[in-house]
């Protein structure tokens, strides 16, 4: 698993890619304590799961296009709390001559479904 480099927000959650190629992306979570919106129990923060996807999404984006890019606009489905890690799955839909479309979808370490999105992306 790699990190991602010159992201320091990335960094500072812990957010890891763990494959990016062929328009695909899947990304990885561990939660800890700081990261979750609740002390007595790993919920993860709706502010955290957003950003799995939108990162998982631009790294789709990016296995087939040049960096950097930036989300233009984001349809986020919060469909369940995640419980523990999350493990996330993004894939180019459509890829333009300057925008993308990627969908994402983050699962928690049960295996529910906590977010299911479609990210627009800019290339710059």
């Amino acid at each position: 698993m790699t990190r991602s480099e010159g992201l320091p927000f990335i960094d500072l959650l812990g957010i890891e890619l763990t494959k990016m190629s062929d328009g695909r992306a899947q990304g990885y979570l561990e939660m800890r304590e700081d990261l979750s919106w609740n002390t007595d129990e790993l919920m993860a923060h709706s502010g955290v799961t957003f950003t799995l996807a939108e990162v998982t999404g631009a790294a789709a984006v990016v296995s087939v296009n040049d960096p950097p890019v930036f989300t233009v606009d984001m349809d986020v489905k919060f469909l369940n709390v995640g419980y523990g890690d999350l493990y996330s799955e993004a894939e180019v839909v459509r890829d333009g001559d300057d925008i993308s479309i990627v969908q994402i979808d983050i699962v928690d370490e049960n295996q529910s479904n906590v977010i299911n999105a479609t990210a627009v992306l800019k290339l710059t």
